[in-house]
This record gives C-alpha cells, structure tokens and sequence, in this order.
C-alpha cells in the first residue's frame, strides 16, 4: 500500500488529504483511494458515491468537507470520470468480462474503502468516529442501497438518492427508445420531441391543484401524444408539425420497454419529462438528418458485457434479440451489480437509516423505478417507515434541475433522525421562481401534495394527501 499524505488549503477550510491504493492479490487490479480529514472534525464519517461508470469523485467530497466530515471516496479501480466509456477495463480479453473489475466497481471497492477509511481516520484523531453516513445520487444512489443490502453495519445512515438499481433492467431500458427509433425508421429532432412534452405539461399541470408547469401527480396523467399530431413546432429554424412516429417514440419512452408479447420489462419515464435523456439525437441546423444519440452507459452495457464485443452494434437487435440480451443482462449480472435485493432486514437490525428521494421528471431513471423497489421492500416489512422513507420530488430533474422544488439538506435530515430520533415525515425543499423562493415539503410516498389554497410561495399552502 502506497500513500501520500498532505494538507491543503482552501479559502474555507483546511483538511489533510490521504490519498493510496492497494491491489487484490491475484486479481490484476489497482484501486485508488480517497480520504479527507478536516481541521474541524465534526465526529462523523461518509462515503461519497459516483455516477455513471464513475465509481466516486474526490470532487464530490467537497461538501462533506466543508460541513467537517471525514470524507471517503475511490476510482473503484478504474478512471470513471476521464474515460467516457467502460472500454478500457470491461474485457479482460476478447469475449471475457473482467469480473473482478465489475465487482470492484458494482460493490467491493465500496466496502473496502469504507473499512479502510475508518481504520485511518480513527487513527488519524485519536478517537473513535460517533456516527458514519453514505450520500450519493444516480451511480451513487445505487452504491448507497448495495451498502444496506450487502454491507448493513458499514453506515448508520444512508441518502440514497435517485438510485440506479436493478440495474441489468435499467440500463438497457435507456436505449429503448433509439431501437424503437430505429425499428420505425425516424429520429425527429428534439424540438418536436420538446413539443410533445409541453403538451403533455399543458394537459396534466392542474391536477394537484396549481398551475406551475409541474405534473405533481403523473400517475394521473393519461395523455396521448397521438391527440398532438399535425399540431406545428418550433425552435428557432427548427420547425415542422409533429408526426405520428414522434408520438409512437413518446410513448415508448414513457411507457418502458416491452417484449416481442408486449410484456413490460421496466418502466419508462413518466409524462412531461424531457425525452432528451434517452430519446436524444443530433442533427442540422434544420432539424434534418437526424441521427440517435444514446446514453454510453448503455450502449456500453450491450457492447461489452452482455455481447462482449467491442464492435456489436445495439441497433441491430431484432425484437427476438433484445428480448434475449435484456434476459442475459439480468441473468448473468443481477447477483454482481443488480442491486435488486429488497430484503433490508439486517439493515434494520443494525439500528440503519435510510432516506432516498427521487425526482418525479427525473429524464434518466424513472421515478416508478424507485417505485418498484420501494414497493418490493415494503411488501417484506409492513414497518418500513421505521428504517426507510422515500419521498417524491415533484418537477425535479436527475439528482437535481428541473422546476420543481429540491430537498433543501437530506443529509441533515438523515444525522437527525438518526442520532436524535427526529423522524423525517416530510423533506424541506425550496425553489426558485422569477428570483423568489417557493417553499415545499416533500411528501412520504405514496402521498402526494396538493395544493390546497392560500399562497403557493408557503409550505403551508399545500398538504400532503
């Protein structure tokens, strides 16, 4: 084991950074390690999750820092967030996966950091740290469920937010829509794609009660892209009238992706989001020559682990084919990175708390994902608010953006319940409109807010039913 100690200094606060690697004898692997220890230790430990194929960030550390957490992080053993693809590390040879690297990425490097970042910072001050806590979003919200599922003493509290489980399902529905544009012949541009979202916003905006370009309640919200075609768009030298395959393309991603039966295989976005993140092309300056533009990390997935080769090309799947590779990608790799289990009991008995939120217009992974396994773990544990609260964030895009109001401090939250008892029945959160803050309360699902009157700037203008 390497390491490499100093301190550095900001305008703000002053931390020593540890920083080292270690290997896995016999694996072939290097796993690089990142530790902060501030001046002004508060007590506390947390691990700091990634995103995408970045297994963590020192970058990501800063606000753990700042707030005086002993702060963990690491690459997982490969360098996610400057390779744009898995490419470097996914095969070990021609038509082999590495599994010792996707390991090390889908859970044991979190557990080992987390280990060895406690041994050195109870070392570093002398003294035992109070209480450790993981926060993390998308990747990082993954990695915090794999924690409680697999590791249930490493963290006393767990922010799981916007959480990539169940990821064998997951991933290859981001590419849904570009086969479906695919199969159909049409990539429209995202302008008429915008069109049709804004419709949709048009239809459903009123039905917790305010009108704020917001669908608070999208499981009510039954609009049909088709009720828009031939109606014009616009965006700049960007126009035309929407066609019937933009609207085929709409429901598909709001829908999820289906089997050659017409089974659902995992839900798609809900109405009203931005279609972008997965039903994304490029093309002139006109809108014409449209080509898909797909999520890597997807594309990734069918190249690498489920065809294992580097060439394979997703868009060539017949309906038949994508109904055998989505199979094979749960088969041979929901026990490594599936993180689908819904049994926290062990979680529970070790005293663990667990708060995730999600976005209802989350544009990457559906808010009725979280849904699912939220629903999964509750069918076990009829007591589940206890341990685990989930929240919905209306209007709120992946992890953050969008026009709804975002949880103001979940972590906080999360410390106060844990170590006082004080148990979360909303999530404060604010946001912005026309400069003035809008004050919310995220509602415990499966409640909803309503607004019921009064001023829509006060939290106690709404009311979660």
């Amino acid at each position: 084991m390497s390491a490499v100690d100093s301190t550095l200094e900001s305008t703000s606060i002053s931390f020593c950074n540890v920083t080292f690697t270690y290997t896995h004898p016999g694996q072939n692997d290097s796993i690089l390690v990142w530790l902060a220890l501030p001046e002004a230790w508060n007590g506390r430990f947390q691990g700091v999750g990634g995103g995408g194929w970045a297994t963590g960030y020192p970058t990501q550390m800063v606000p753990a820092i700042s707030q005086g957490y002993a702060a963990v992080s690491t690459d997982g053993g490969h360098d996610g967030a400057n390779q744009p693809t898995a490419d470097p590390w996914a095969l070990v040879s021609p038509g082999n996966v590495d599994m010792y690297a996707l390991q090390n990425f889908a859970s044991v490097t979190l557990n080992d950091m987390t280990v060895l970042g406690k041994q050195l910072t109870e070392a570093y001050y002398g003294k035992a740290i109070s209480k450790s806590y993981w926060s993390g979003c998308s990747t990082g919200g993954r990695q915090g469920l794999m924690m409680a599922q697999r590791y249930p003493d490493a963290y006393n509290g767990i922010v799981a937010a916007a959480p990539a489980h169940n990821w064998g399902e997951l991933i290859p529905g981001f590419f849904w829509p570009q086969w479906v544009m695919k199969q159909i012949g049409y990539f429209p541009p995202q302008c008429e794609l915008e069109a049709i979202t804004a419709a949709a916003i048009g239809a459903c905006d009123g039905l917790d009660g305010i009108k704020d370009s917001i669908i608070g309640l999208t499981g009510l919200c039954d609009f049909d892209p088709k009720t828009v075609v031939g109606q014009p768009y616009a965006c700049g030298t960007v126009t035309g009238t929407i066609s019937e395959e933009a609207a085929i393309i709409a429901n598909a991603t709001w829908t999820g992706s289906v089997s050659v039966k017409g089974q659902l295989q995992w839900p798609g976005i809900t109405p009203g989001t931005s279609l972008s993140a997965r039903a994304n092309t490029t093309c002139d300056a006109y809108g014409r020559n449209c080509t898909g533009l797909p999520f890597s990390v997807s594309t990734d997935w069918f190249r690498l682990f489920v065809e294992k080769d580097p060439t394979f090309d997703p868009y060539s799947y017949t309906h038949a084919e994508w109904d055998r590779a989505v199979h094979a990608s749960v088969q041979q790799y929901d026990s490594i990175i599936g993180t689908s289990d819904p049994d926290l009991s062990e979680f529970k008995s070790a005293g663990g708390k667990m708060i995730t939120w999600h976005g209802t217009a989350d544009q990457a992974i559906p808010f009725n994902h979280t849904v699912k396994y939220y629903d999964r773990v509750s069918s076990l544990d009829a007591d589940i608010t206890d341990f685990y609260r989930f929240y919905s964030a209306p209007g709120v895009e992946h992890c953050a953006g969008g026009l709804g109001a975002q949880p103001t401090d979940p972590l906080a939250e999360l410390v106060a319940w844990v170590e006082n008892g004080e148990v979360p029945q909303t999530l404060a959160a604010n946001r912005t409109v026309n400069g003035t803050s809008w004050l919310r309360e995220l509602c415990l699902y499966p409640l909803a807010s309503i607004y019921k009157g009064g001023d829509p700037v006060v939290a106690s203008s709404y009311q979660c039913e």
